[in-house]
């Protein structure tokens, strides 16, 4: 499928292509004053209305930073109680926990559970853990919106950690298997025995690898070939990914990144901002050498995400208790999707299949959002579902699909930053894209958000945010 994109999509109309010129950071940095709108909202009779009320997160850091020396627990907890704190939500009142994550620490499996006990809330309240790759969180709120619909809670809470400062290394499977039988063995004999079938290359540990299981292919090697197959050059990747730290950068000067609580980490000091934003230029990127297919791919680990620590947490409810409660909520919740397609050549495809879909179940055009947040996991595959969204040939050969959905402009699109600056503690991004565009929807006036993200297998993730009446 690879070969018949790049053939194909390098043969389709400019108009359909992203030129280079068009992601410069110098003509998007301001984010245009969008005017009030008076579209209809998406209130659907008979189904209740689902707000998220307010949403906090750590700071993201670079992994092998600030939080080296915690657990995966202590971000969730720090996240939970800053939620506690900013909306003064009583503890009794949460029905139920949900939190997503991606590599687990054995010791805290459900690190819901275990963050929650931690921040307080009673052992009385349910807590579970989700994963979905890179849509963990995403698939924690949703399964919270799910909870709420349906009447079975009226609050929940929901959110995501990851702390790839500490990932689990195993033995191999044949030391593991000959430690197994050595606890079992009962005499001394028996003990010496097992242990004289030890190797050297029984020492040799298993390292967890960002890799799928189906291909055996890391995420970073199908990001160069996906920008091959969609004619992304290494110039766009890396304008684009100068783009994101410096929007990112702007957004932090100005205090926009108003998501963020301060964590004073013990033993260490207090941390306030996320510490991957670093705008460089065009000519240091240039330097860096390809990252995965070596000598001539085009990803680097400039224009790629970065492994971090973070964790986040959110707070949705009915909109009869937020307003029984006397909150004014942030947005509702409205329609979502979930994609999944083939896990080797449209592994990070994941936005440009969920956008239409998700559009369509909502009634609304690409015109109709003000406000874009897809995730970021390479500039690459940015730039590719963009282009994929803006063919027709793509929609109809690999959708099923008439016609294009469209590319979003990029001055609405990911005007604060996204993961390859913020970072992407991969169980905690989605409600940081959520919380994004909620807090742009009310600063630039719109009422429709659009979130998108891909995931690790294929998959994907769409959903529509709407302002909460001013």
């Amino acid at each position: 499928m690879a070969c018949m994109l790049r053939q194909t999509i390098r043969s389709l109309p400019t108009a359909c292509k992203i030129s280079s010129r068009s992601i410069s950071c110098s003509s998007h940095l301001q984010s245009p004053a969008v005017q009030a709108k008076t579209k209809k909202t998406l209130a659907k009779p008979g189904v209740k209305n689902v707000v998220i009320v307010d949403g906090v997160r750590t700071p993201f850091l670079l992994s092998g930073t600030t939080y080296a020396d915690l657990m995966p627990h202590d971000l969730a907890r720090t996240a939970l109680q800053g939620l506690l704190q900013r909306t003064n939500v009583p503890r009794e009142v949460v029905d139920y926990i949900v939190y997503g994550t991606v590599i687990q620490e054995v010791k805290t499996s459900n690190v819901a559970r275990e963050a929650a006990l931690g921040a307080g809330f009673s052992d009385k309240t349910p807590a579970h853990t989700v994963t979905m790759a890179c849509i963990s969180s995403n698939q924690a709120m949703t399964t919270g919106v799910g909870l709420i619909a349906s009447g079975q809670c009226d609050v929940i809470v929901a959110g995501g950690v990851e702390f790839m400062s500490d990932v689990p290394i195993r033995h191999s499977r044949k030391m593991r298997k000959t430690m197994l039988s050595l606890n079992k063995a009962k005499t001394l004999g028996q003990r010496l025995s097992v242990i004289s079938r030890i190797r050297p290359n029984y020492l040799a540990p298993e390292l967890p690898a960002v890799a799928e299981f189906s291909t055996s292919e890391s995420m970073g090697h199908s990001a160069d070939r996906l920008a091959a197959a969609f004619s992304v050059s290494r110039v766009e990747q890396d304008e684009y990914a100068l783009r994101s730290h410096t929007l990112a950068k702007k957004a932090q000067d100005a205090g926009l990144l108003s998501d963020i609580i301060p964590y004073k980490v013990p033993g260490r000091e207090t941390v306030e901002k996320d510490n991957g934003i670093r705008p460089s230029s065009m000519e240091q990127m240039t330097k860096l050498k390809p990252a995965f297919i070596k000598p001539h791919g085009t990803v680097t680990a400039a224009n790629s995400s970065f492994l971090t620590d973070g964790a986040s947490a959110v707070l949705i409810m009915s909109e009869e208790k937020a307003l029984a409660m006397g909150y004014k909520p942030k947005a509702y919740l409205r329609d979502f999707v979930y994609v999944s397609q083939d896990p080797k050549d449209q592994l990070l495809l994941g936005p440009a299949y969920a956008t239409p879909k998700v559009l369509e179940r909502a009634g609304l055009t690409l015109a109709d959002i003000d406000v874009f947040e897809f995730h970021e996991a390479f500039s690459g595959q940015i730039l590719s579902n963009l282009k994929a969204m803006d063919s027709d040939w793509f929609a109809q050969n690999y959708m099923g699909r008439k016609a294009k959905v469209g590319a979003p402009a990029l001055d609405k699109f990911n005007m604060w930053g996204g993961s390859l600056s913020l970072g992407h503690p991969f169980g905690a991004t989605g409600c940081r894209l959520v919380m994004a565009a909620a807090h742009r929807l009310k600063k630039e006036g719109g009422q429709y958000g659009l979130v998108a993200a891909c995931a690790a297998g294929g998959q994907g993730h769409g959903m529509i945010v709407e302002l909460y009446p001013q």
